[in-house]
C-alpha cells in the first residue's frame, strides 16, 4: 500500500477514497484517539510542578484502533493526516503523528473544507506540517477545561451535591439566572397609546401619536391621555415623505447563526441542526456516487470563495435574471477567527429540489435554508416604495406609514424565510383636512425582558465572545443533562421554548459567585477566549497562560472548601429496610426518589410516594404485590423485594379459539392460535405431543401452480410457519 490517509470520521472515508483512487487507502480515527490522563496530583494528568506538563493516555475504547492504525502505517510508504480542519482536527493530527510515531517536520497534514473531488485533489496537492500553534492552543483550553472542571465539579458534588462546573457552562448558566433574578425584580408600569384611525375614500388607516409640543409622546394614565384627545378636533396632513428604502440580504451562516435560524424558522435545537449539517457535510449518497453537500460547518467567518462566488453570479444571472445580481460581501465580528468560509453549497447545482430525493425530511430542511441563505446573500437588495405621512392636531403630531415592494431582490431565494408585507396609503395631499378621524387610547404595561430561547443563548454568548461556535451546542445539552436548567414553553399557546433554571441550578450560580465570581464571568471567559486566540496566532505562551490562571485559581478554591455551607440531603424520618440507616431523599434523572443514605454501600432505593398496596398476593412468596414506579411507567411487583424479586408481567395471553374440527392425525380439537409474528394459524390442541398445523387452502393452491425454482421459497415458507406455531404454543 502507498498511501494511507487517516481521516476522524468513518463516514466519510470511502467517499474521499473514491476520489483519490487506488493507490490510497482512507481509514477513520474515530474522533480523539487519546485524552489527559486522570492520574497524578487530583488526578488531573497534569504535572503542576514541572512546567504544567500533560500527561495523555489512548482511550480505552480506541486501543483497537490506534493498534489497527500502527499496522496499516508499517504497511504505507506515506500517511497523510485529514482530520478536520480546525483547532481540535489539529490536535487529533497531532497527537496521530506522536502515537503512529510519524515525522513532525513532514508535509503530511491535508486540509480540506469541503468534502467533493475537486477539494480533496486540490488539497492533496498542497500538503503541510501540523501547525503546533494550533495544536498548543487547544492543549491550553484542554487543560484550563480539565482544571475547572475536576476541581470546581468536585468541590460542589461535596458541598452542594452538583453535578459538575465548568469554563464556559457555568457563564451561561449565570446568564440564565441573572435573567431569571431580572424577571423577578421586574415591576410592570402602566402607559398608553394614542391612534387616530382614519378614513379617506374608503381606505383606512391608522396614525400613532409621536410628538406632543414638539416632544416625544409619553402618556402614563388614561387621564393624561384623555387630556390630549379632548383637545384635538381638526386633523390635517402637515408633510409628506416618499423615499425608496433598499434593505441587503443577510450574510451567509456561520455556526451560529445556523443554529438560531435553524431554531427559529425549522424548530431544531442546536444540538440537531449540528448532527444533520456534520451528515450533509460528510457526505450524501446521490445515486451512484457520494458527495459532501455543504462547507465546514464549524465557522465564524462569513467569507466565501472566489470560486463559488463567480459559480453563484453565474446562477442567479441564469435563473432570476441580471438585475437580482448582487456583490461579494464579507463581515466578521471582532472574535472571528476567519479560519473556514462560511457554511454553504459545495456545489451551487445542488439544488435544494435536485438532491430532495436522496436526504430524510430533517436533511432537506436544513440543506434548503443554507442553500437559499447563501444564494440570497450575493443577489441584489430589496426595494419597496416607502410613504411617511404626519397628520397634526393642534400641538400634536401623528405618524403614518405605507411601503409597497417595488423589486423583490434577494427575496426571490429567501421569501420561504423571511417575508413583506404590503401596506398602502391613501393618497394623500400636503394640507388637506382629513373628515374621518376617530381616537383610539390603549392601555399597555411594560414587559419584563425575555427569557432566553436557544437562539437568544446563542447570539448572547455569540456577543460576549464566550467560548466558540463549535462548543454552543455541547453547552447547551450538558446545562440541561446536569439538571442546572429545562426548556420549557413559555405559555400554553407559545412555540417557542425558554430557559428556565432550575433550584439547583440557581444554587449552583449562588454559590460560584460567592466564592469564584472573579473568574465565573462574562469579560474573564471573554479575555480568556482572546488569549486562546493569540496562543493559536503563535503571540502568547501557552504554558504561562495555564499558570497564570492556575495560581489564581488555586487560592479561591481553598477559600471555597474551608468556608461554603455544606447541602445536607433532607431526610424522610425512615429507616432503610434493608441496612437500618436513614432514608433520604436525591433527585435523579426520572424525578425524585427515595434511597438509603449509605449510598453506595446500600443500594436500597424506591419512589418519592409510598408503594400502593394491591389485593393480588406474590404467587413466590404469598407477601402482598405492590404498585410501584419505573422509566417505562408503573407497575406490579413483590413487597419483599429484594428477598423475592417477582414482578407481575402486564402481557395478556390470548386463549386458543375452537374451530370446531378435529385433528386427522390425533383426534384433537384445532385450535385457531396466533404466532410472534401476530399471524393466525390452525393447529392441533394436544401440541407439543402432536404438532400437526392445517394448511391454508389458499396458499395451498398458489403453491400448486408455481413453478419448480419458486418450491424452495414455499418449503421456507412451511417450515417458518411451523417455527412460528411451536413459537406460540
Amino acid at each position: 500500500m502507498k498511501n494511507l490517509v487517516i481521516v476522524e470520521s468513518p463516514s466519510k472515508s470511502k467517499t474521499i477514497e473514491k476520489y483519490l483512487g487506488q493507490d490510497y487507502r482512507v481509514v477513520s480515527s474515530k474522533g480523539h484517539i487519546r485524552d489527559l490522563a486522570t492520574t497524578g496530583k487530583g488526578g488531573l494528568g497534569i504535572d503542576m510542578e514541572n512546567h504544567f506538563t500533560p500527561t495523555y493516555k489512548i482511550s480505552p475504547d480506541k486501543r483497537d484502533v490506534v493498534k489497527e492504525l500502527k499496522a496499516l502505517v508499517k504497511e504505507s510508504e506515506n500517511v497523510y493526516l485529514a482530520s478536520d480542519p480546525d483547532r481540535e482536527g489539529e490536535a487529533i493530527a497531532w497527537h496521530l503523528a506522536q502515537v503512529l510515531d510519524l515525522d513532525m517536520d513532514k508535509d503530511n497534514r491535508i486540509i480540506f473544507h469541503e468534502i467533493t473531488k475537486n477539494a480533496v485533489l486540490e488539497a492533496f496537492r498542497h500538503p503541510r506540517t501540523i501547525d503546533q500553534d494550533l495544536v498548543k492552543s487547544q492543549e491550553a483550553r484542554r487543560m484550563l477545561d480539565r482544571i475547572i472542571g475536576f476541581k470546581l465539579s468536585k468541590l460542589l458534588q461535596n458541598k452542594i451535591r452538583s453535578k459538575s462546573a465548568g469554563r464556559v457552562q457555568s457563564v451561561a448558566l449565570r446568564l440564565i439566572v441573572e435573567r431569571e433574578n431580572e424577571i423577578r425584580k421586574f415591576k410592570s408600569e402602566e402607559y398608553w397609546t394614542l391612534n387616530a384611525n382614519v378614513k379617506k375614500n374608503r381606505k383606512a388607516f391608522s396614525a400613532q401619536l409621536i410628538r406632543i409640543g414638539g416632544k416625544k409622546a409619553s402618556l402614563k394614565t388614561q387621564e393624561e391621555t384623555d387630556a390630549v384627545i379632548a383637545r384635538l378636533h381638526e386633523f390635517s396632513v402637515a408633510s409628506i415623505e416618499k423615499k425608496v428604502r433598499r434593505k441587503e440580504a443577510k450574510m451567509p451562516f456561520i455556526t451560529s447563526t445556523l443554529q438560531q435560524e435553524a431554531s427559529t424558522k425549522l424548530g431544531f435545537g442546536a444540538k440537531k441542526t449540528m448532527q444533520i449539517a456534520q451528515r450533509l457535510y460528510e457526505g450524501i449518497s446521490l445515486g451512484g456516487h457520494s458527495e459532501g453537500l455543504i462547507s465546514y460547518m464549524r465557522t465564524d467567518s462569513t467569507r466565501l470563495s472566489d470560486v463559488f462566488v463567480k459559480e453563484a453570479f453565474q446562477y442567479i444571472e441564469s435563473t432570476f435574471g441580471k438585475e437580482y445580481k448582487g456583490k461579494a460581501r464579507q463581515k466578521n465580528d471582532d472574535h472571528a477567527q476567519d479560519a473556514h468560509e462560511a457554511i454553504r453549497p459545495t456545489n451551487i447545482n445542488n439544488t435544494p429540489e435536485a438532491v430532495k430525493p436522496y436526504l430524510t425530511n430533517d436533511q432537506y430542511r436544513l440543506y434548503k435554508l443554507i442553500y437559499a441563505r447563501t444564494v440570497a446573500s450575493l443577489m441584489a437588495a430589496s426595494k419597496s416604495n416607502v410613504v411617511n405621512a404626519i397628520i397634526r392636531s393642534d400641538d400634536c403630531d401623528f405618524s403614518a406609514n405605507g411601503s409597497i415592494l417595488a423589486f423583490d431582490g434577494y427575496l426571490k431565494m429567501y421569501g420561504d424565510y423571511e417575508t413583506t408585507k404590503d401596506e398602502m396609503l391613501p393618497e394623500l395631499i400636503e394640507g388637506e383636512v382629513l373628515k374621518q378621524v376617530e381616537l383610539e387610547g390603549k392601555q399597555h404595561f411594560t414587559e419584563p425582558p425575555l427569557r432566553y430561547s436557544e437562539a437568544r443563548l446563542i447570539k448572547e454568548l455569540e456577543e460576549k465572545g464566550i467560548g466558540r461556535p463549535s462548543t454552543y451546542a455541547i453547552i447547551i445539552d450538558t446545562l440541561q443533562a446536569r439538571g442546572y436548567v429545562s426548556l420549557e414553553k413559555q405559555s400554553e399557546g407559545s412555540k417557542t421554548k425558554v430557559f428556565i433554571p432550575s433550584e439547583q441550578g440557581e444554587l449552583t450560580d449562588k454559590r460560584l459567585q460567592e466564592f469564584f465570581s472573579s473568574i465565573i464571568n462574562v469579560s474573564y471567559t471573554a479575555n480568556m477566549e482572546g488569549h486562546l486566540d493569540e496562543i493559536a496566532a503563535g503571540q502568547r505562551d501557552h504554558i504561562e497562560e495555564v499558570s497564570t490562571f492556575y495560581h489564581e485559581f488555586e487560592p479561591l478554591l481553598d477559600e471555597a472548601y474551608a468556608k461554603m455551607e455544606k447541602k445536607e440531603l433532607e431526610r424522610t424520618g425512615e429507616k432503610c429496610p434493608e441496612c437500618g440507616g436513614d432514608l433520604v431523599y436525591r433527585n435523579g434523572r426520572f424525578g425524585r426518589f427515595i434511597s438509603c443514605e449509605q449510598f453506595p454501600k446500600c443500594r436500597y432505593t424506591r419512589g418519592e410516594e409510598d408503594p400502593a398496596v394491591s389485593d393480588e398476593v406474590c404467587p413466590k412468596c404469598g407477601s402482598k404485590l405492590v404498585t410501584k414506579r419505573g422509566r417505562y411507567g408503573s407497575f406490579l411487583a413483590c413487597s419483599d423485594y429484594p428477598n423475592c424479586k417477582y414482578i407481575k408481567s402486564t402481557k395478556v395471553k390470548e386463549e386458543p379459539r375452537l374451530t370446531g374440527e378435529k385433528c386427522p392425525l390425533c383426534q384433537h380439537d384445532l385450535v385457531e392460535r396466533k404466532s410472534r409474528f401476530g399471524t393466525t394459524f390452525v393447529g392441533c390442541s394436544n401440541y407439543p405431543k402432536c404438532r400437526y398445523i392445517k394448511k391454508d387452502p389458499k396458499k395451498a393452491k398458489a403453491a400448486a401452480k408455481d413453478k419448480s425454482p419458486k418450491r424452495t421459497t414455499r418449503k421456507t415458507t412451511k417450515k417458518k410457519a411451523g417455527d412460528d406455531a411451536e413459537e406460540a404454543l
